[in-house]
């Protein structure tokens, strides 16, 4: 046990704020029964922190859920899950009822549908005070105003009148904490609370959990797949594989002395802020050696794939309101073959200059020249032919593909809507060459997207946008969602297919390792402005711009000595 968990256990030595004794979790299909969880024992003292981490699959989720009876009809369990005293899978539906939201709360991964967007976030929060007090509109209301202001939601009296649609990501985030500590659970599960979210927000919500454990004294559970916000936050960590649960220990020994080899594998497919500098060097090396070798024989060198020149964007604002601007005097330039790495908070723009690139987001202003066609200004039939030699990874495949379509389906449609195939069956040729590119089995093309995993759906989004071979590929966030070792797959293949295509790209993220490790150069956007643009070396070991050094010193490092120093030296006065 850590000195930080043991200081908060005075509170109660006799009794586990959660308990799980021998639990077995099945499921009942029409393919058979599927084994979830495995025997998993676990306990969590009142004050602690617990990170359960695992790849997708590996049951934490599905334990997780099963602490509050949140389990879908065709599960059946067997074994003991005791919270806060209460045996749940003894209790009634009502008593369920009552022990959600009192004894233990839930933090859903994505806020936006766990928000109920026709109401405000006031009336679903006062929700649940209603649901387990006597307690009147006004003074519901007014316990709503509080806990907003407890989570940090500026301008509480106002914003507690506000629709889920007009906060913030980050914000959101923070209401959904606001909902679950309203009345002081003993217990809060926190089922990937800042996958989605930019570095320095996640910095916020992680501080804002740490204080809901030292001022209420609750218990956490924490299902993550980010290390580094494990390195941050835990006390102690259980590990899971396929339903078992392989190891569980303190923090610092599981980052320090991990004795299970998946446990191993696990933190090596960390990446870390420094890991892609050796590889950039590489590369060069290869590259000069080739052009040694060509001397005056090369050809010449191609321009650059995309020129973007005091880029203006804006929104119309309708209904009276003035117009938005999106971006504003950005200039950047993305040499061919080369990768950008765009970065910065939500809102600052990245995603709408990815748009812009592909052409779905009209330019008000400035020059853009994308392949050496300018498309400000340009009529839609000349976009199509621009759109040939793109191609576009989603943040989420699985809803940027047709569930109604096969995976084969799905790669050939950009190959008959451009006149490359006659009809999808023409180009199953095609459609097995791409999957082989991507290293997916060519069985999978008559697989839908459900039946695809995360990895293996990304993997398929990647070799769609590869269909028509593309000259410039825009990747918006494809890797957020990811576990790490499925994460790191995908970007050893990304970096395969770029060296091996020759495309360049333009890869959007706010993860920072992952700009280091896949990007040659990086721009920092905030608010739609360009505050810092350079070779990724550059900015990321000397950043100018104190927003830029801001964003760095947010990112949680996988190893939790250093991780609790930074926090401390960045807490301390004059910080």
């Amino acid at each position: 046990m850590t000195p930080q968990s043991s200081a908060h256990q005075t509170q109660s030595t006799e009794t586990n704020a959660v308990e799980l004794r021998q639990l077995n979790i099945r499921f009942d299909t029409d393919g058979g029964e599927v084994s979830a969880v495995n025997g998993i024992s676990l306990t969590v003292q009142p004050g602690e922190i617990t990170a359960i981490v695992g790849e997708s699959g590996s049951g934490k989720t599905v334990t997780a859920r099963s602490l509050l009876g949140l389990l879908p009809d065709n599960a059946r369990t067997d074994g003991a899950v005791v919270v806060d005293g209460h045996e749940v899978t003894a209790l009634s539906k009502a008593q369920l009822r009552a022990l959600r939201g009192r004894n233990a709360a839930m933090v859903f991964q994505e806020p936006s549908t766990a928000l109920n967007p026709v109401y405000p976030v006031g009336w679903q929060i006062a929700e649940g005070l209603r649901a387990h007090r006597r307690i009147s509109r006004k003074e519901a209301r007014a316990e709503a105003v509080e806990i907003l202001r407890q989570v940090g939601i500026p301008e509480p009296e106002k914003r507690v009148g506000h629709y889920p649609h007009q906060f913030s990501g980050g914000q959101k985030q923070r209401v959904v904490i606001a909902m679950a500590l309203v009345l002081r659970p003993s217990v809060i599960i926190a089922d990937e609370p800042t996958t989605a979210l930019d570095v320095t927000v996640q910095a916020e919500i992680l501080d804002l959990l740490r204080r809901c454990r030292d001022k209420l004294g609750a218990a956490i559970v924490l299902i993550t797949h980010n290390m580094g916000v494990v390195a941050d936050l835990a006390d102690t960590v259980a590990v899971m594989y396929r339903g078992d649960l392989v190891e569980q220990a303190p923090v610092e020994k599981i980052f320090a002395e991990p004795e299970h080899d998946y446990t191993r594998r696990l933190l090596g497919a960390v990446l870390r802020l420094g890991e892609g500098k050796e590889r950039r060097r590489s590369t060069t090396q290869i590259a000069e050696a080739g052009a040694e070798g060509h001397g005056d024989d090369q050809a010449t060198e191609p321009g650059p794939a995309v020129e973007a020149e005091d880029l203006r964007i804006t929104y119309p604002g309708g209904l009276g309101r003035p117009d938005f601007t999106a971006v504003q005097g950005v200039s950047l330039t993305v040499p061919a073959g080369r990768v950008l790495g765009l970065v910065g908070e939500s809102g600052s723009g990245k995603s709408t200059i990815g748009r812009a690139v592909a052409g779905l987001t009209p330019v008000a202003g400035g020059a853009l020249r994308v392949l050496g066609r300018s498309v400000v200004g340009a009529k839609e039939r000349q976009l199509k032919k621009l759109r040939r030699d793109l191609g576009f990874v989603f943040q989420d495949p699985a809803s940027s593909f047709n569930p109604l379509l096969t995976i084969g389906q799905c790669l050939a449609e950009p190959l008959v809507v451009s006149g490359e195939a006659g009809s999808a069956n023409a180009a199953r040729p095609r459609v097995a060459e791409l999957l082989d590119a991507v290293q997916l089995p060519a069985a999978f093309a008559d697989r839908f997207p459900h039946e695809l995993s995360g990895g293996q759906r990304q993997r398929a989004s990647l070799a769609r946008a590869l269909a028509l071979r593309p000259k410039l590929v825009i990747a918006d966030e494809p890797t957020s969602a990811l576990d790490v070792s499925v994460q790191a797959a995908v970007l050893e293949l990304f970096q395969s297919l770029q060296r091996e295509f020759g495309f360049a790209a333009i890869f959007i993220t706010h993860d920072l390792a992952v700009v280091d490790l896949v990007s040659d150069q990086v721009a920092v956007l905030r608010s739609g402005q360009l505050v810092e643009h350079g070779p990724v070396d550059d900015v990321l070991s000397a950043p100018q711009d104190p927003y830029t050094q801001r964003l760095l010193a947010s990112v949680p490092v996988p190893d939790p000595a250093e991780q609790r120093s930074r926090r401390e030296a960045l807490s301390s006065p004059g910080n």
